[in-house]
């Protein structure tokens, strides 16, 4: 599964959140003012973490769940929330620095596990849910689909991921954010063809959000 272009991408993700846009992500996860492009994006994850949300169990008792690169943790805790014994996984040290930090007054937190590594470890055991925001955004096509059946195989119920549809509109903004200052941007995003992804996987629903300069798409794929 670790091919040379994941790993070199794993790589370049861990970097950028670790060294160039840690105070940025901070902030954009926070309450705290930002400008129209960034609330832009601010109100689209917003949006999507309540659409998987919604696909998950409103009762989660016993059941276990892997945050597949947790960021900041705001899903983690509200699967917490809702019964389930969450791992949150991401790549960046710091993020998951930030995350248990965030969450440290939260009641629902003894119920997260909040780890620095990568979302394929066949360590972290099998899951009920799976759920992937965002996390596979940056990779190839061939790698993102192989990350995927790989966690297909451990999840028990279903895989719920987002991807960057492959549209005219995305390409033009992705085309814009090159001109954006190197410190604004993070690592290349790789749209995804719909049509593809529906022809690997059994793809139960998908929605797409699209919110100003925040175009993505989540699909929920079972075993």
């Amino acid at each position: 599964m670790y091919t040379a272009t994941y790993q070199r991408r794993r790589g370049e993700i861990e970097t950028y959140f670790d060294r160039t846009a840690m105070a940025a992500w901070a902030v954009l996860t926070s309450n705290s003012p930002v400008g129209r492009i960034r609330a832009s994006v601010r109100a689209g994850r917003e949006a999507m973490r309540a659409t998987l949300l919604s696909w998950l169990p409103a009762d989660m008792s016993g059941m276990r769940l892997l945050d597949a690169g947790c960021g900041t943790g705001a899903l983690a805790l509200a699967a917490a929330e809702r019964g389930a014994n969450v791992v949150a996984i991401d790549l960046s040290p710091q993020l998951v620095a930030l995350a248990a930090e965030r969450a440290a007054k939260n009641p629902f937190s003894v119920r997260v596990e909040f780890c620095a590594g990568d979302m394929l470890d066949a360590a972290l055991g099998e899951f009920d849910y799976i759920v992937c925001m965002d996390s596979l955004i940056h990779y190839a096509p061939a790698d993102a689909v192989a990350a995927l059946q790989a966690l297909q195989a451990r999840a028990r119920e279903a895989v719920l991921f987002t991807f960057a549809p492959r549209t005219p509109l995305l390409t033009a903004k992705l085309s814009v954010g090159k001109m954006f200052p190197r410190a604004d941007r993070s690592p290349m995003i790789e749209p995804q063809n719909e049509a593809h992804l529906r022809a690997m996987f059994g793809v139960a629903r998908t929605q797409k959000i699209a919110s100003g300069f925040y175009i993505s798409q989540a699909m929920e794929v079972r075993p």
